[in-house]
């Protein structure tokens, strides 16, 4: 089911945290384990010290499951590789504040291509910084770690950033998620929703649990 509404909690595995030999069939456990999206962080050693995959990647999930694909761009210049990403079968694109780009131009040509847009931001850039453009996408990204790598720990004093991001939000009267990244677990995913968020991406805490639909569950109560 692809849930959209900001209401929805919704539960986005990592696929940096699945096993790459079989990466259809862990789309499809992550699926039948109640997944609602499908987290994909494409990184290109150059924004972030970390190269994962790049547009045949997203497209080999697209052709081989349905379900929503949430699409995490940590690359350097994200507006040159828009079109490339939307082919692929990306339904979420989501860049960088920090990159290098008109970012207002970038989030119009995800938007104008047919996908929903989102905006990232690392623990230490500020709020402040993504004010202008919260009228212009559908979803703000406030990463839990420094991005670039799985397994870390959660950052807890990213927290103030999605509470004046759900601020912000109904002050506006805008319709935005509100997602964390990052070491996201049980207790963690508490944390993060109990501050406003209501997408929660997981990694290691969903594909490498015993049990991933317990995994999937317990976070989505959390």
């Amino acid at each position: 089911m692809k849930k959209w509404q900001h209401t929805d909690k919704i539960i986005a595995p990592s696929l940096l945290a699945a096993d790459w030999g079989k990466v259809t069939s862990e789309v499809s456990r992550a699926i039948q384990a109640g997944a609602d999206w499908m987290h994909l962080d494409v990184m290109d050693g150059n924004f972030v010290d970390n190269i994962s995959f790049g547009p045949d990647m997203i497209n080999a999930v697209s052709e081989s499951n349905d379900i929503f694909l949430d699409v995490h761009l940590m690359i350097a210049k994200p507006d040159h590789y828009i079109d490339r990403f939307v082919k692929a079968g990306s339904d979420l694109i989501t860049v960088h504040i920090e990159a290098e780009h008109d970012v207002s131009k970038t989030l119009k040509a995800i938007r104008d291509a047919g996908c929903k847009a989102g905006l990232a931001l690392n623990p230490a850039t500020p709020m402040e910084d993504v004010l202008p453009y919260l009228d212009q996408i559908d979803l703000l990204l406030c990463m839990t770690v420094v991005p670039g790598f799985g397994g870390q720990s959660f950052m807890k004093e990213v927290m103030p950033k999605v509470e004046q991001a759900a601020t912000l939000r109904d002050l506006r009267g805008l319709n935005y998620h509100i997602e964390v990244d990052g070491g996201i677990g049980i207790e963690t995913a508490a944390i993060a929703s109990a501050a406003g968020a209501n997408v929660l991406v997981a990694g290691s805490s969903t594909f490498k649990a015993p049990d991933m639909s317990e995994a999937v569950s317990q976070i989505r109560e959390a």
